[in-house]
Parts: C-alpha cells; sequence; structure tokens
C-alpha cells in the first residue's frame, strides 16, 4: 500500500474531514491533500505522525524473499515443482514409464 491510499484510508476510517485530521496532525490541509492525492509524497515519519493523529498506528513487516540460483523466487520454483510433479503417475508401476534423466 502507498502513502497515498495508506493516509486516505486512515483519514477515511477515523471520520475526519482534511481539516480535521490536517489540524490534529500539525499540517495544513493542502499538504495533506497533496499527500493523499499522490502529488506529494511524504517521509515515512511525516506518514506515522499522521496516522498516529488519525488514531492508528502503523505497522510494517518485513519479510526475505528467496531466490534460486537461476533467479525464480521460491513460489515460482515451488509452482514449477508441482507442475512437472503433476507429469508423473500418481502410483508407480513397477516399469519406469519415463525416460532417466542422467545425473549431474
Amino acid at each position: 500500500m502507498d502513502a497515498a491510499t495508506t493516509l486516505t484510508h486512515a483519514r477515511a476510517s477515523a471520520g475526519l474531514s482534511l481539516r480535521e485530521l490536517a489540524g490534529r496532525a500539525g499540517t495544513s490541509h493542502a499538504t495533506l491533500s497533496a499527500y493523499e492525492q499522490g502529488r506529494v509524497v511524504p517521509a515515512v515519519d511525516t506518514v506515522n505522525r499522521i496516522v498516529r493523529a488519525a488514531g492508528f498506528s502503523l505497522d510494517a513487516e518485513l519479510h526475505r524473499r528467496h531466490r534460486t540460483e537461476d533467479g525464480l523466487e521460491r513460489g515460482e520454483e515451488l509452482a514449477a515443482v508441482l507442475e512437472l510433479a503433476e507429469e508423473f503417475p500418481a502410483r508407480h508401476s513397477p516399469r519406469l514409464d519415463y525416460p532417466v534423466f542422467p545425473g549431474r
């Protein structure tokens, strides 16, 4: 979610007008309007101050993105493996009907 969406959502959820929230946050309503319209991108501490003035807290979580050696993300790698697994029979027969791949 971007800053404009976050600020608009916080203000609307709090039931505040631009002027009310701007007054609580110590900024002008014109500046707050520019933030909400995406014309100006506020600093993170500014977004936090405005969100807190609306009665909310700003929480963020970081998640490490894992990439494999070939550049695929872990989710894409898992999807590729599952697609490959669908090609094999659910029950094994005594005889292998697929070609044997050479080892590395």
